[in-house]
């Protein structure tokens, strides 16, 4: 399977978030996903929160990224070789090997968001429970809830979280597990 991998250097600077949101808004759009999709509400979010983390939590830059595996595309590799590698920044972009430039290609697996900071803590899911007025701890779950598979391992000197999000993920609805009737009373 090829992939096509893209990815932006953050600094540790929360502001950074934002500007990794509009980041990948714009990938998903080059990609051909309609920025109103499910999955690309989803992608946006999950890439706030695991920047969030890496940004906050370690104080160091980090490094996002993209994985799109693709079916075939236009000066794909013959040798079925893993495919692209494009840089965040248009001046160090690259052609895919054989000439030519990728618009469109056809998803063909889950969408993989990874995200390797300079810290060799363990990422620890909290839950914020049942304090709403909490600002922080819901982050993890968030990915754990709407992701096929998440995860992290060494990296270096550091770690890379990772997740997979399928092409047909529907948005978890928060709403649906609230206890209604414990609320009311």
């Amino acid at each position: 399977m090829q992939v096509l991998q893209v990815q932006l250097a953050v600094q540790a600077d929360p502001a950074e978030v934002g500007r990794a949101r509009r980041w990948v808004r714009s990938r998903l759009l080059n990609h051909g996903v309609d920025p109103d999709a499910p999955i690309a509400e989803t992608v946006v979010l999950v890439v706030s929160e695991l920047v969030t983390n890496a940004v906050v939590h370690t104080g160091c830059p980090a490094v996002l990224r993209l994985c799109f595996p693709l079916g075939d595309f236009p000066g794909a590799p013959p040798d079925g070789s893993s495919g692209v590698c494009v840089n965040g920044s248009p001046a160090s972009s690259t052609a895919p090997a054989g000439g030519g430039e990728v618009r469109e290609a056809a998803t063909v697996g889950p969408l993989r968001v990874e995200v390797a900071d300079a810290s060799q803590v363990a990422p620890a899911p909290r839950h914020a429970g049942s304090d709403v007025d909490a600002t922080n701890g819901r982050g993890l779950e968030l990915v754990e809830l709407l992701c096929d598979r998440w995860g992290w391992y060494p990296d270096g000197s550091g770690k890379r979280v990772w997740c997979e999000i399928s092409p047909d993920a529907r948005p978890v609805d928060p709403l649906a597990t609230v206890d209604w009737a414990a609320l009311a009373q």
